[in-house]
């Protein structure tokens, strides 16, 4: 019994061989299209050198391709690597020495950073250019790091399924952010992501699947229509993704998130089921919605998860789909799928989402002993036993404080924190951190303050986290100046663009005398929030 994602996608090809399985605007594929693909780049990959182990990048955004190499890197038990498609220069630098990455499958828009970036690191020896989703018709030159066209790579590879066996413990990384804005590499095992994260524990009943329980599902049941709105370069959209192809359902994809084409996709092909990304989606979809008045009665469950889905956001929603189920799902790229909860119009919670915890979750105290659920208004950090990862790639001091032994059961804690509700419940209170979440996307305050600080006119900086109607959070800097200059919001995102994504700059700015800190220069977090709120 494998249980490996390759062998749980080829169990559903061989059942359902041609079922349309995935959806990019007009083009639609079938499972056994899909698998013909992959197995012709997967046979390019290893005729040159990517073997067992190996690390390979795909920087690019939603597409039919990015599942295609998705799949060719799982079949010869490679390692794929997701690179942000926001990132800057110095940020891919980070990643592509970091994760050791040998080979890179890369959307032809994104060209020149690679261009500036691939010749710097000598162990990625493989390029391969894939059609841009956003631009098709891009000619971006890819000649200064022999970069493969995707046309070219696959012409006259073998489409046969001819690999060597694979193992559960084959490892899959998923990167995620870091206390210090570096991204890190959390190391799975393909059987404890399937659990945790591809469906190999029922989500609701907390029943751990075998094998073929789900291409068996595939074969007997009636496909859904899903549509996980955000990208594949996060693990929980992959997850999303992977876990309805091993079932067989028809997963729609779109490479930018536009909220009118959102309704007009989910009109057009009769959707049942999206996954968004908090209010950062909910609220524009919410508003084209009311504003349009589009056809979306195919509509039966709207699941959120990684950004707070707030409360009033929540009540248009229902209010507009009475009769449609609403889910909120914690869990982190530490510990995968933790618990949900099942919302409706009269137990809407407004300080953050309520769940039922799921199998193998826990509250830890201070003290890392479990917390009982019948200890109401108890607060302690949300920990997962049973299958949880390996650790973090090439960090083994930060493995060892987020993975933790307490009476011989090892645990996941990566910092959130949670408070136990009546009925065995839990609120989600949020990372224990200073980490800002952003619309899904996670910024690092320190990273950002060693940036503004390098602006002639900044002193000293500290940057926060406020709260925003549309992305549960905004970026926010109180800055001690360097003489008399005040530099605008604009002029310091300007300054900022060269060495931060777009999410990480602030959208606010407090101006003070002196930046507060303690005698021994420990910043004062909670004082800097409150004079955050006097941003202009």
């Amino acid at each position: 019994m494998a249980l490996n994602i390759a062998d749980l996608f080829e169990h559903a090809v061989d059942v359902v061989p041609d079922r349309p399985i995935i959806q990019v605007g007009d083009r639609r594929v079938t499972y056994a299209e899909l698998e013909a693909e992959s197995n012709r780049l997967a046979h390019f990959l290893q005729g040159r050198g990517v073997g067992v182990g190996d690390h390979v990048g795909i920087y690019a955004k939603n597409s039919i391709e990015h599942v295609v190499a998705l799949l060719a890197i799982f079949k010869i038990r490679a390692v794929v690597i997701n690179v942000n498609y926001r990132y800057v220069e110095g940020e891919l630098d980070y990643l592509f020495d970091n994760s050791d990455m040998v080979a890179l499958i890369h959307e032809r828009g994104y060209a020149d950073l690679v261009a500036a970036v691939a010749p710097r690191h000598e162990a990625l020896h493989t390029i391969v250019v894939m059609p841009d989703s956003a631009d098709p018709e891009s000619q971006a030159d890819v000649s200064a790091y022999s970069g493969v066209l995707w046309e070219d790579a696959l012409d006259g590879q073998s489409a046969e399924r001819d690999f060597e066996p694979r193992s559960g413990d084959d490892l899959y990384i998923v990167y995620t952010g870091g206390t210090t804005g570096y991204p890190k590499g959390v190391m799975w095992r393909n059987e404890d992501f399937w659990r945790v994260l591809g469906g190999g524990i029922d989500f609701m009943t907390g029943a751990r699947l075998s094998e073929f329980d789900q291409s068996q599902q595939a074969a007997t049941n009636q496909p859904m229509v899903t549509f996980p709105l955000s990208p594949l370069m996060h693990g929980g959209a992959q997850a999303a993704m992977l876990m309805h192809l091993f079932a067989g359902h028809l997963t729609i994809l779109a490479p930018t998130f536009d909220a009118h084409e959102v309704w007009r996709t989910i009109e057009a092909n009769k959707v049942q089921l999206i996954f968004m990304t908090g209010d950062a989606m909910a609220r524009p979809l919410i508003e084209a919605y009311e504003s349009h008045g589009y056809d979306a009665t195919s509509l039966v469950a709207v699941a959120s998860s990684a950004a707070i889905f707030s409360r009033p956001v929540k009540e248009r929603w229902m209010a507009a789909f009475p009769n449609t189920f609403f889910t909120d799902s914690v869990g982190a790229s530490e510990t995968g799928f933790q618990g949900t909860g099942l919302q409706d119009k009269d137990n809407i919670q407004g300080e953050g989402c309520v769940v039922s915890l799921g199998l193998e979750s826990v509250l830890l105290d201070e003290d890392n002993r479990v917390i009982d659920l019948d200890q109401v208004g108890a607060i302690g950090r949300l920990a997962r036993s049973g299958s949880v990862p390996v650790g973090y790639y090439k960090d083994e001091e930060r493995s060892a404080r987020t993975f933790i032994t307490v009476d011989g059961v090892r645990y996941s804690v990566p910092g959130d924190f949670a408070r136990v509700e009546e009925g065995a419940k839990v609120t989600l209170l949020g990372r224990g951190s200073n980490c800002i979440n952003t619309g899904g996307e996670k910024v690092y305050p320190e990273e950002v303050e060693m940036a503004l600080k390098a602006h002639p006119d900044v002193y000293d900086a500290l940057v926060v986290g406020v709260a925003d109607e549309t992305y549960g959070q905004a970026v926010s800097a109180v800055i001690q100046p360097r003489g008399d200059a005040r530099p605008s919001v604009a002029d310091l995102r300007d300054f900022l663009r060269s060495s931060l994504s777009s999410y990480k700059l602030p959208r606010f700015v407090t101006w003070v005398e002196e930046i507060p800190r303690s005698a021994t220069g420990k910043a004062n977090y909670p004082r800097a929030r409150e004079l955050a709120g006097q941003g202009s």
